[in-house]
């Protein structure tokens, strides 16, 4: 569920691994997992292409510039004027390869950017453009060699069947090979992009320390939150609830040897209060941990919660391993408190919640029908924020006017 709010703090250490393609779309109940699979195996086949196009304009651009600026290497002015127009050009390729690298290899890189790193990126990308070339042409020859068996029959007079056969099967392992060649320049695409245009060790660890000092912020924020909201609680409810009925048995001692009839109905009333007060001190308790979350689980819980909704809630729960104790928390308290706000200010009719595991990330996602214009920064969206915050997690709200309103959240798991 929960779409990405985009991409965070730059991290330190080695280039994470492309998501190509995730096993977890091939996995039961994705929804139409081989649409998908292919999808993306076509996504990624377009991009390695696109990729070798603009390695031949960087190869041109390299020949050019070099032989632009060899006249005028004695001559500061000479030098300026031949740099400034290949910056530029330099610049808005590299923003091109940004793009590509983003929306069709799926690298999603840091939001740094280092105007003067782009030429020598460029410069050491293009021999990976003619390599990606290089393992498509390979793929479209194993992928035609391997299914020639299939149509070669129309084209021309097939003697040797077998040795067709025999042919295909070397085709289609020729694709495996190609399949795996992909995936290796879509890896070497990564480091050297993170290389040339990501921040430097320095500035990941800065950019990491104040990530933490500013999460762990929030989440004192939330902590002294909910620790007066608990203090509301139990002053404007159990605890007035408890002064009534101290009062109501003091009444009832008071008149026992005179009116026994209106010290009964007096105990009585305390009995009803007394009621009152436990059940208003187990909501207490519940909201502030369930016990259920350690007994049952995570979806024990999201059920419970489903079932107390006063609106209806739908809830889909596609998780089939354990997780970590501290993301069951985080994951129930998210949908928790989403689903009360539902409740009490979006005017909705229903609520889908949505939790699935996708390779090493949960996914949630809590969707209503409401009138929409949920404030991002309100205290409620933004303490959901923080504890997503607290483990590494990206949050994010979509609500626009007349809805209907969407909030995701996806958290690490490994």
């Amino acid at each position: 569920m929960v779409a990405d709010s985009g991409p965070g703090p730059a991290r330190s250490g080695p280039p994470r691994q492309p998501e190509w393609p995730a096993a977890s779309d091939s996995a039961p109940g994705s929804g139409r997992p081989l649409v998908r699979y292919l999808a993306r195996w076509t996504r990624l086949a377009f991009g390695l292409a696109l990729g070798a196009a603009t390695a031949v304009l960087e190869l041109l651009g390299s020949a050019v510039g070099g032989l632009a600026l060899l006249p005028v290497l004695a001559s500061p002015r000479g030098r300026v004027a031949v740099l400034r127009p290949l910056a530029a050009a330099a610049r808005g390729l590299t923003r091109l390869e940004r793009t590509r690298l983003d929306r069709l290899l799926g690298v999603r890189l840091p939001g740094f950017h280092d105007t003067a790193a782009a030429p020598r990126y460029l410069a050491a990308r293009w021999p990976l453009g003619l390599l990606g070339a290089v393992v498509l042409g390979c793929g479209a020859y194993g992928l035609g060699l391997g299914t020639f068996a299939f149509y070669g029959w129309l084209i021309t007079d097939i003697d040797h069947p077998w040795l067709v056969t025999l042919g295909s099967l070397g085709g289609f392992f020729l694709l495996f090979l190609s399949a795996q060649g992909a995936l290796g320049v879509v890896a070497l695409e990564d480091g050297l992009a993170r290389r040339f245009l990501g921040p430097s060790h320095a500035d990941a660890l800065e950019a990491r320390i104040a990530e933490l000092a500013t999460s762990r912020a929030e989440v004192m924020d939330v902590v002294h939150e909910e620790r007066r909201r608990i203090e509301r609680d139990l002053h404007d409810g159990v605890q007035q609830r408890l002064v009534a009925l101290g009062m109501l048995l003091g009444r009832a001692r008071r008149i026992r040897a005179r009116d026994p009839g209106g010290a009964d109905a007096l105990l009585l009333q305390a009995h009803e209060e007394s009621r009152r007060a436990l059940a208003e001190l187990r909501e207490v308790a519940w909201r502030v941990y369930p016990a259920v979350l350690d007994e049952g689980g995570l979806r024990a819980a999201l059920e419970t919660v489903a079932e107390r909704s006063t609106l209806p809630v739908s809830l889909g729960y596609a998780v089939r391993r354990p997780l970590p104790r501290a993301v069951e928390t985080v994951a129930y308290f998210l949908v928790s408190e989403a689903v009360t706000n539902v409740v009490k200010h979006a005017g909705a009719t229903r609520i889908d919640v949505q939790v699935t595991l996708e390779g090493d990330e949960l996914s949630v996602r809590v969707t209503d029908d409401g009138a929409g214009g949920a404030d991002a920064s309100g205290s409620g969206l933004s303490g959901l924020a923080s504890r997503a915050a607290a483990l590494d997690g990206r949050f994010a709200v979509e609500s626009p006017a007349g809805g209907p309103t969407v909030v995701r959240a996806v958290l690490p798991c490994a």
